[in-house]
């Protein structure tokens, strides 16, 4: 087991004693004791369940991901986020099912209070701590282009992650053929791993230098592969066509089948339960502005099938079919004049996705997947971004990896970011990613992923 994955097993861990530590100060105080068989039934199962709750919220909000853990204002509106949210919640079960009958409901009050606090003091500490001392993985870095400089900045804002590098070769010919050679590198800077650019591979220079060092403990890894497990996505510019046939062309045939009745099952089952609240919205829409209640948009599916897109309306109608573009299609801004006022909040909720549940029932989008774009941008994309039809060879997604990592696209450096998400879905696809993409998206319910 890596020092991340032992780093992030502790979170949880640490998470539940606070809970505890918490609901035994809560009891000591109101009832001068803590363990009762009479405390249990009443106190310790109910709140049990809550924490697990509380526990599975934390992670949704991405509380559990080293990556992000840094004693930083964004870190905090997160906490604080989570914190709120987990109140919410348990208020809801305590004073909402009879189960939860557990009186005075101060105690509840209580545990809140002394969890918020000892929370804040334990991540504060073990953020602390995460960037303390020497990192464990002394890094050299050999190689460049954007991908290596994204990677070295990264590193360099996440001491967390436990790595540090050490020396960043850009032009290793000229260094090497110049002074010293890689083996006296690496000895120097007591380095255990070499990040290196695929196409040094190709070099024959170079090929002597790995060549000397096979012999050594340390651990060679190309950027790639190193970019895609610290970033969770792939550096597009750094690949090949034979990687992309390698690594992402796989069928998944069970899986997709199984998915696909799943999926059938939930939409079914989701479109009645939320048949009220799309009637309300439809209504609110038909009262607030002109124009029809859905939009019907060409979008590209699988393999480059064509299919029509249901939203709800949430611009301005310029035309008689709803569409808000007079001069063909465009990229929403983050403030798009656009935008009715009504749009703005359903679509920070997303709720104007809610149609796509006919979608879904058709067979023509996923759940989870790339999201569907449409023919204009398509076209263009294709011929701009390299290895862009690699989305194509699975099914859209009402949401995906790259919803939950970088939001909406504005424009071609966007597309660039999210294909980066969207061909690290399709590699590492699984019913496991899949349920942490869905449970993830509910956070973008209510902020907005960056």
């Amino acid at each position: 087991m890596s020092a991340n994955h032992i780093k992030t097993l502790l979170l949880p861990i640490g998470d539940l004693a606070t809970l505890y530590v918490s609901l035994v100060i809560t009891l000591i105080i109101r009832y001068g004791e803590f363990f009762s068989q009479e405390l249990s039934n009443r106190q310790a199962v109910p709140f049990s369940i809550i924490f697990a709750t509380w526990i599975l919220i934390f992670y949704i909000a991405g509380l559990y991901d080293i990556r992000k853990l840094r004693n930083s204002v964004e870190f905090f509106k997160t906490l604080g986020f989570a914190l709120v949210t987990n109140a919410i919640v348990a208020i809801a079960l305590f004073y909402l099912i009879p189960f939860f009958e557990i009186a005075p409901k101060t105690n509840l009050l209580l545990v809140l209070v002394f969890f918020t606090i000892l929370e804040l003091i334990w991540r504060r500490t073990w953020n602390a701590l995460a960037i303390m001392g020497t990192a464990p993985n002394t890094v050299i870095l050999i190689g460049t282009g954007r991908s290596a400089t994204e990677l070295h900045e990264y590193i360099g804002r996440n001491p967390q992650l436990g790595y540090r590098i050490a020396e960043w070769i850009p032009d290793p010919e000229s260094r090497f053929s110049a002074q010293g050679n890689l083996r006296e590198t690496i000895l120097h800077h007591h380095a255990n791993l070499i990040i290196i650019d695929t196409n040094l591979k190709h070099s024959q220079i170079f090929a002597k230098e790995l060549y000397g060092v096979i012999n050594t403990t340390i651990e060679i890894q190309d950027l790639p592969s190193f970019y895609e497990l610290l970033m969770k996505k792939i550096p597009i510019r750094d690949i090949e066509e034979r990687w992309v046939l390698d690594n992402i062309t796989a069928t998944h045939h069970a899986y997709a089948s199984f998915r696909q009745g799943v999926e059938f099952c939930a939409a079914l089952l989701l479109s009645i339960i939320l048949l009220p609240l799309g009637i309300l919205i439809a209504c609110i829409i038909a009262t607030t502005s002109r124009g029809p209640i859905l939009i019907r948009q060409k979008r590209i599916g699988k393999l480059g099938k064509e299919f029509i897109l249901v939203k709800f309306r949430s611009m301005v109608a310029l035309s008689p079919d709803g569409q808000a573009e007079t001069q063909g299609a465009q990229w929403a801004t983050s403030n798009d004049a656009r935008i009715t006022p009504f749009g703005k909040i359903i679509r920070l909720m997303h709720l104007d996705e809610m149609p796509q549940l006919w979608n879904v029932l058709r067979g023509e989008i996923s759940f989870v997947g790339p999201r569907p774009e449409r023919p204009e941008f398509v076209q263009i994309l294709k011929e701009k971004i390299p290895y862009y039809e690699a989305r194509l060879l699975i099914k859209p997604g009402i949401t995906g990896w790259a919803q939950i990592h970088h939001g909406s696209d504005t424009n071609e450096e966007d597309v660039v970011e999210k294909l980066q998400y969207d061909i690290y879905y399709i590699k590492n696809r699984s019913f496991l990613l899949d349920v942490v993409i869905i449970l993830k998206t509910f956070k973008t319910l209510f902020v907005t992923p960056k």
